[in-house]
């Protein structure tokens, strides 16, 4: 991808390795890989289960407890090492520098189509920490929260998206940080909260459904910024086989694509993010149209 270097004037920290166990959440999360199966079992408030559950599903998604998301035990003395890192500088790493970049570009392209706009931070964290929104973990895959208009990254799940789920690329990366940014832009629109009033008085698939999408529309968004965005030269972002990379990204991380690599049947009714094929037609309708209009999920026949 063809992006500038980052803004130093936008608000991104490094938090490090924190202290807190596991807790409440409420945001939106691009990776959600344990996460997105919890409302089936729980609801979506989650109750003293919670901490089993994850254990369990932790289990199931990276064979065997909690590990770092390139799978290394956390017996390994190279990620006991890690797991001593404290707060630090942000952006000092080149994971971290990309998704800094990409960060920057989309406040860059969103800040043009709002007045106003409020711009989110970016936070990241190694293995677990703590979000306005509860307790951040590696486990939970990237994702927002709204309390704090916080995007909250392991730059580790890079790796896991490449390494376990064939979603090599940068443009598999930018996606990742895209997305998150568009559930920001369903906050400061209030959409966020007109969904969530919704699932209240909602039953759980119901809630579901609404849930999923609000994930799509925050694909379709990520596709919108790709599209539009130019850098310093007035290039478009994306080079040859970007497109093809986002795709892939978007196709591993369809629900029923997580379950069945999981063991598990697809069931309809627990998804809480899409489908492969959900996830890729509305990622490529962003990409193709540029158009936020156009990422109406809400009113339109998934």
């Amino acid at each position: 991808m063809r992006l500038d270097d980052y803004d130093p004037g936008d608000d991104i920290q490094d938090l490090g390795r924190g202290g807190g166990g596991f807790g409440g959440g409420g945001g939106g999360g691009m990776g959600g890989l344990l996460f997105g199966l919890l409302p089936m079992l729980l609801g979506r408030k989650m109750g003293c289960g919670t901490i089993l559950l994850l254990g369990v599903l932790a289990f199931v998604f990276f064979g065997g407890g909690l590990q770092s998301l390139t799978g290394g035990s956390t017996a390994d003395p190279a990620a006991d090492s890690r797991s001593a890192q404290a707060e630090g500088a942000a952006c000092d790493t080149q994971a971290e520098r990309f998704a800094c970049q990409v960060f920057s570009s989309t406040n860059r392209f969103w800040g043009s189509q709002f007045n106003g706009y409020q711009e989110p931070g970016l936070r990241f964290f190694t293995e677990q920490n703590s979000s306005g929104c509860g307790a951040a973990q590696s486990a939970m895959g990237p994702f927002y929260c709204p309390a704090d208009h916080g995007i909250y990254l392991d730059t580790e799940f890079f790796g896991e998206l490449a390494n376990r789920f064939g979603a090599a690329g940068d443009a598999a990366q930018a996606y990742v940080v895209a997305h998150e940014v568009g559930h920001h832009i369903q906050t400061i629109t209030g959409i966020s909260d007109k969904v969530r009033q919704a699932q209240q008085r909602a039953s759980q698939a119901e809630g579901n459904a609404l849930q999923v999408r609000m994930e799509l529309q925050a694909d379709c968004y990520a596709g919108v910024w790709a599209n539009r965005a130019r850098n310093k030269d007035g290039q478009t972002v994306m080079e040859p086989g970007d497109m093809e990379e986002a795709m892939r990204a978007a196709n591993a991380i369809g629900d029923d694509t997580l379950m069945r690599s999981a063991g598990q049947r697809p069931v309809p009714e627990s998804f809480t993010h899409g489908t492969s094929e959900q996830r890729m037609t509305w990622l490529r309708r962003g990409l193709e149209t540029g158009d936020p209009k156009q990422c109406d999920t809400f009113n339109a026949s998934l």
